[in-house]
């Protein structure tokens, strides 16, 4: 009897430890909007934080190590139409996704002489495929922009 009870007991926690794992219909998780973009938990809690804050306020760091001394950040803000996560989301979409590739570029891209840092594919001639502008109005290591780019780099760059 002692046996059985342990079992059900077993099998109870289970049931409600999966039931917490299954997203429920109308959460976030669930459902995309009819749109078809992808709805993140993240872009769902930015959009309720930069109801509550200001424009200034900071969302997000990413790092970029430099050779010596510790590693430089630049901050995603919330923004407005124009600049920061706010520009970002309307105007070039937000998801995981969009968030990886601002980290990757600015993380390990190379400076792309627009005051911020891209990455490329590794070809030749190089095509940049994603690019970030660093300096808002709110400060010079805010996040502006980021977009996708499916361009040469350079018009006149060296032939390979």
């Amino acid at each position: 009897m002692l046996h059985n009870t342990a079992a059900k007991a077993a099998l109870a926690a289970t049931a409600a430890i999966s039931a917490l794992l299954i997203p429920a219909a109308g959460s976030a998780f669930a459902a995309s909007p009819a749109s078809g973009a992808t709805v993140t938990p993240r872009a769902d809690s930015y959009d309720a934080t930069c109801r509550s804050h200001s424009r200034t306020y900071v969302l997000k760091k990413y790092y970029r190590r430099v050779p010596v001394g510790p590693p430089t950040f630049y901050t995603l803000r919330c923004g407005t139409p124009t600049w920061g996560w706010k520009h970002i989301k309307a105007g070039h979409g937000w998801n995981s996704t969009m968030d990886r590739k601002i980290s990757a570029a600015i993380g390990t891209g190379d400076p792309n002489g627009r005051g911020g840092y891209s990455t490329y594919l590794n070809q030749c001639p190089r095509v940049e495929k994603f690019r970030t502008i660093i300096g808002t109005p709110a400060g010079s290591n805010d996040l502006l922009t980021a977009y996708n780019v499916d361009r040469p780099a350079v018009a006149g760059a060296a032939r390979c």
